[in-house]
């Protein structure tokens, strides 16, 4: 009998799960662009916590392993700003990821008063399955932002 992958928010106890669980998943970034020292694989376990204490995140579990996480926070004028969202390699490719970019539009979608008026997150300008998987979910580009001779982010933003 498989387990059904639960999607719940993100506590302070999740913190050390979620940063294993984003240092294993960016070491493709990493590689990709030949650059380790990305925020997400120096990010720190004290950073991590401040950052799920000033916004929201959630994560998905496979029985208790967490599997997948994202976390967004939004800013004053209405921009809710999504970031790290990490699906393990072995549970890739079968629609968690966009599970959770759903459901984390949900959270700041409110009912029944909505806080967010655009969603907004990025990636590296060679991460082709993350491109796809933005677009599908109806993000489209608006803007560049060169980080270094083999990294541009692009910025991707949807309407609420």
């Amino acid at each position: 009998m498989g387990m059904s992958v639960t999607i719940s928010a993100a506590d302070a106890q999740d913190a050390e799960y979620i940063l294993k669980l984003q240092y294993l998943c960016y070491q493709s970034e990493a590689e990709l662009y030949g650059d380790y020292s990305i925020e997400p694989l120096t990010q720190t376990l004290d950073a991590l916590r401040a950052e799920l204490a000033q916004g929201y995140g959630l994560v998905a579990r496979l029985g208790d392993e967490v599997v997948a996480s994202v976390r967004g926070r939004v800013d004053e004028t209405g921009t809710v700003r999504i970031a790290k969202l990490i699906v393990h390699p072995r549970m890739q490719r079968h629609g968690l990821g966009g599970r959770l970019l759903d459901a984390i539009e949900s959270h700041f979608a409110g009912d029944p008063v909505p806080v967010a008026k655009r969603f907004q997150l990025f990636t590296g300008h060679r991460s082709e399955g993350n491109l796809r998987l933005y677009r599908s979910k109806g993000y489209e580009p608006v803007a560049t932002r060169e980080i270094g001779p083999r990294l541009t982010l692009v910025t991707l933003e949807k309407a609420a």
